[in-house]
């Protein structure tokens, strides 16, 4: 599968940006969550090839990517950042994909942008999980407790194992890969902006919280909710006021997954994404 990286100028930062695929191919953009990277989607991408230019990159102050000095971390900014990407890269239409915060940002810009997104795959995100559900309480609380830093790789596998259990190991390993870097005194900290996306979401500015029922009901691609059934994040009854809000959205769930889908089942979350990509093309 051919493989592209490069660097971008936008919006005042150095964005990471990687592609997979035939350049020339349908591109659908991919967007991770509050602690991911563009690499979480390598087996998704591998899994939509030869028909698609898959295109992830790492959201500012994650990955590869500069970290915003100024700790502007909300939805706005990250729409704006998506808006300057595919404007750069020429993209007139192009699909869309989203996990949790990113599903959110995804929810954003393609009710902002009515026919710039052909179609849109919504993975465990949606009104009131990033606010009330047990998933957004158990986020705050990693934010709040998460070393700064540890002495050893294998300390940062065993608290990696120890938030995440249902990963697999071979997940949790690349994780680790794109999450952590080393100190120049052999420790190994975040590769992400910890101290500043920690802040944003734990005491964020009221002005810039994002009611996302006004971007559902103005959605009018086609558009798939994917909701993992062990997930305390995106629950049910959210996906039925999603649905209430836009009955043309389709939903559906993957069993055994919990707000990790791709990781946790990433066989049946490719299948199910490349069916729906592929039926409406």
């Amino acid at each position: 599968m051919e493989r592209r990286d490069d660097t971008l100028p936008l919006q005042g930062l150095n964005f990471h940006v990687t592609e997979w695929g035939d350049p020339g191919a349908r591109p659908i953009v991919m967007m991770h969550g509050i602690r991911g990277y563009a690499e979480t989607f390598a087996g998704v991408a591998a899994a939509l090839q030869p028909d698609f230019r898959v295109i992830a990159f790492d959201q500012r102050g994650r990955g590869q990517t500069d970290w915003d000095p100024a700790w502007n971390y909300y939805t706005d900014a990250y729409v704006a950042d998506l808006a300057a990407l595919v404007d750069h890269l020429h993209l007139a239409q192009f699909d869309l994909l989203g996990h949790s915060m990113g599903g959110i940002n995804a929810l954003v810009y393609a009710a902002e942008h009515p026919g710039r997104v052909g179609r849109l795959v919504i993975e465990d995100a949606g009104p009131g999980a990033f606010d009330t559900s047990a998933g957004a309480v158990r986020i705050r609380k990693e934010l709040a407790t998460t070393p700064s830093e540890f002495e050893s790789w294998e300390l940062a596998a065993d608290f990696m194992r120890a938030l995440r259990p249902t990963v697999s190991e071979a997940a949790r390993h690349q994780r680790l890969q794109q999450m952590l870097k080393q100190t120049p005194q052999g420790r190994w900290t975040w590769r992400y902006d910890h101290a500043g996306i920690a802040a944003t979401r734990l005491d964020p500015d009221p002005a810039r919280v994002v009611d996302l029922r006004p971007s559902v009901q103005a959605i009018q691609c086609p558009t798939l909710v994917i909701r993992g059934g062990r997930s305390d994040y995106l629950q049910p009854e959210m996906v039925s006021e999603m649905r209430r809000l836009n009955p043309s959205l389709q939903a559906t769930e993957i069993a055994n997954a919990g707000h990790y889908i791709h990781d946790d089942q990433a066989e049946r979350f490719n299948q199910v994404v490349w069916q729906f990509l592929s039926r409406q093309l």
